[in-house]
Formats: structure tokens, C-alpha cells, sequence
């Protein structure tokens, strides 16, 4: 996907959702107040929505990844009562350019919002080709820096990531932070995520911020920086590398130099169970990372794999929750539901991974469980909230 409220007060009808109680598509608050920044919509009738997916690419990844966000987004139609979504869907081939061209003609076959497409450049071109037209793109991306104007962002970002984290880190005495992060774009994006988070945070302080190149060298040369920032007080390491990337080595070397995981904090701003075999490594037990509200996100997964007899994609999800957010304000019933405003309505909206809500910025936050490594098995230790303004937020 980089290739990252006080409203009205009127309460709206909630929708019922049959045998799914748990994923309702409702607004938390369901206030939609009248604003400009999107079509009008007549809520008496089918309600056009277009989904943009990769689908006529020649990567097959895109192709599978197309047809799970299709099943999720007509998975979530179905648990809608008493709104009608006429869904329509647009293949892009992963192309920015034909992203743009099909976003044009969705508008032109009378679409009052986009959902989709994934990439952040074809998001990005999409939503400016539309902007004349007054119409919101709710892309799949999580690509923060292009954010903004008529395009919001569904995916997890490391903003929302690095907030949560260091929210706890503080509460729980270890907010003397240091940054371990690769000096590549994403790396540099999560140093600065964390340092963000760091700076909005009581009781949270960064240590030091320290660099290494993406190699076994840069990796091994970096350790005794970080060792010596450890060494001068700070109580967590927070690496922004992946699994696949520099964590495995980073975490083993860190511990073999005696930055003890026991006494030394070690946070992860990416999953740390993806894929599973993360969890045994040595060096990342007792660690921390987020992740979305599990029950909930298994009950999607199972009601997914008995409806399609696969598992859905990984962000798959995010198609469900588009048509959540757009089910929950269309069923308001005003004629400005769809408008900048009603989407950045603060209460946010139930997903299939937990609350979630967009910012007028483009961005969106998300409530996430923290999660420890114990034992090679993941424990929730904080439960993701379940409202804005509790925990965690």
C-alpha cells in the first residue's frame, strides 16, 4: 500500500445486523451534520458506490487481493438493514493512470463515493481526477503523505501505530525511548511516526533516534550505539523493522550485547506475529506490538471463509469497512451523508477489526490491542477500545 470529533448530537437509526451483532455498521454516534464536500444523495433509492480494485493486472497478487476486497465489500452489503448500496466495480491494474480514468468514468455512471483502489499512487490519482467533481475516495492505502482534500485512507497507519504504543509505554514507566530504525524511506517514515507520538505524549521521551543501513553490516555496526543510548537511562528500544527485514538479526544482537528484553523494553511497530514464525524468535519474547481487537477480527475471517471458502486477504477488511462507514451514514438518512464532514464524524465506525475513524487530514485512527510475546504465543496484555476517549485514545 506505499508500493500509509464533536459533531451533531442527532442519533441516527443503528443498523441490525443479521447473525453479526458484533460487527454492526453503524456510526458510533451516528451524527451526520450538513456540509458541503461531497454530492448530495437521495436516500430513497440504491445509493451508487464504486470500488476500485487491481483486478486485470499481471501480478497474480493483485488479481487475489481484487477479488477478496470484492467478496469483503459485498460481504458487508449484505449485513446492512435497511440501506441499499448499488456496488459497482472498477478494475485499475494496479496503474495510477487507469485508476484515474476509471475513477472518471465511476462518476460519470453516477458514483457518490469511491472505495478504493489500493496502491497510494493510483489513490492518489484517482481522487485528483475526480476532485472537480466533488466526490471522496476512501482508498485502501495507508500511505499518510497523500492524505487530504477529497482522499482518505483506510489502512493502518504508523502514526495510529506508534500513538498507541507509546501511550502505553508511558503508563507503564517505560517512555525513555530509544529509535532503532533502517535509514530507507519506510524506516525514516516510522523514526518519525515514533518521534511524533513521543513528542504528543506525558511522560514519554525520546532517548535517541539511531540509524543503520539496510545490510547485515549496518545492522551490526548500529548495535553498540544502541546499546550505549540503552546504557544512559532509557527503558525501550522501539524498531521499526519487520520480519522480514532487520528484526531477526537486530533483536538477537541486541540481546547477545545485553540489552536484556527482560529489563530493556522491546517494541515493535510491526506485527510481530506476521507471519507466525516471528514468535519464536529468542530475542522478540516479552515484546510488545499492536494489532487489531483479534475477536474481531476472527469473527470476520470465519464468516469470510464460510461465504467464500477462502480466507480473506490480509486488508481485506478495509473493503468491509468502507462500505460500514458509507452504510452507517447513509442510513441517517440526510442527503449530505457522504459529505467530508459526515465522514470525519468523531464517534468513528464499527469494522470488522474494531472501531476506527477518518481525520479531516485524510488519515485515520484506529483502536488497537497491545500485545506481548510470551512464551512464543501472542497475550494481549491492553485490549483494543472500544469507543473514542477510552483507553488507549
Amino acid at each position: 500500500m506505499f508500493a500509509v470529533f464533536s459533531s451533531a448530537r442527532k442519533t441516527a437509526r443503528r443498523a441490525i445486523v443479521p447473525l453479526f451483532s458484533a460487527l454492526s455498521l453503524t456510526a458510533l454516534a451516528a451524527c451526520v451534520p450538513a456540509t458541503s464536500g461531497g454530492p448530495s444523495i437521495n436516500t430513497s433509492k440504491p445509493v451508487p458506490v464504486a470500488l476500485l480494485v487491481p483486478g486485470g493486472s499481471e501480478n497474480a497478487g493483485d488479481v487475489i487481493l481484487a477479488q477478496s476486497l470484492e467478496n469483503a465489500a459485498r460481504l458487508a452489503i449484505t449485513d446492512l438493514d435497511g440501506v441499499n448500496i448499488d456496488l459497482r466495480v472498477y478494475n485499475t491494474a494496479g496503474n495510477a493512470d487507469q485508476a484515474a480514468s476509471q475513477a472518471v468514468a465511476a462518476v460519470q455512471d453516477g458514483a457518490k463515493i469511491i472505495l478504493g483502489p489500493v496502491y497510494s499512487a493510483s489513490a492518489n490519482a484517482a481522487a485528483v481526477a475526480v476532485a472537480p467533481r466533488g466526490v471522496n475516495v476512501l482508498s485502501f492505502s495507508n500511505n499518510t503523505s497523500v492524505a487530504g482534500g477529497n482522499l482518505f485512507i483506510l489502512g493502518p497507519t504508523f502514526q495510529n501505530t506508534a500513538n498507541r504504543l507509546i501511550a502505553h509505554a508511558a503508563s507503564q514507566g517505560k517512555g525513555n525511548v530509544v529509535i532503532a530504525h533502517d535509514a530507507s524511506v519506510a524506516g525514516t517514515l516510522g523514526r518519525d511516526a515514533i518521534s511524533g507520538a513521543i513528542s504528543r505524549t506525558a511522560g514519554a521521551s525520546l532517548a535517541e533516534a539511531v540509524p543503520y543501513e539496510r545490510s547485515q553490516q549496518g545492522v551490526i555496526q548500529a548495535i553498540p550505539t544502541i546499546r550505549s543510548a540503552v546504557s544512559r537511562g532509557a527503558s525501550s528500544v522501539f524498531l521499526t523493522a519487520s520480519s522480514e527485514g532487520a528484526l531477526p538479526l537486530l533483536s538477537q544482537l541486541l540481546d547477545e550485547s545485553g540489552v536484556d528484553p527482560a529489563e530493556t523494553q522491546y517494541i515493535g511497530l510491526t506485527r510481530w506475529d506476521v507471519p507466525p514464525q516471528t514468535l519464536e524468535l529468542p530475542g522478540v519474547q516479552g515484546g510488545w506490538f499492536a494489532k487489531p481487537d483479534p475477536a474481531l477480527t476472527q469473527q470476520f475471517s470465519s464468516r469470510y471463509s464460510a461465504a467464500f471458502g477462502a480466507t480473506p486477504h490480509p486488508i481485506g477488511g478495509l473493503a468491509y469497512d468502507g462500505i460500514a462507514a458509507i452504510g452507517a451514514l447513509v442510513n441517517a438518512g440526510n442527503r449530505d451523508a457522504l459529505t467530508a464532514s459526515a465522514l470525519t464524524q468523531g464517534a468513528g465506525f464499527q469494522g470488522v477489526n474494531g472501531i476506527f475513524r477518518l481525520r479531516p487530514d485524510g488519515t485515520n485512527e484506529r483502536g488497537l490491542a497491545i500485545a506481548q510475546i510470551q512464551d512464543k504465543k501472542v497475550v494481549i496484555i491492553s485490549p483494543a477500545p472500544r469507543s473514542f476517549g477510552g483507553t488507549g485514545f
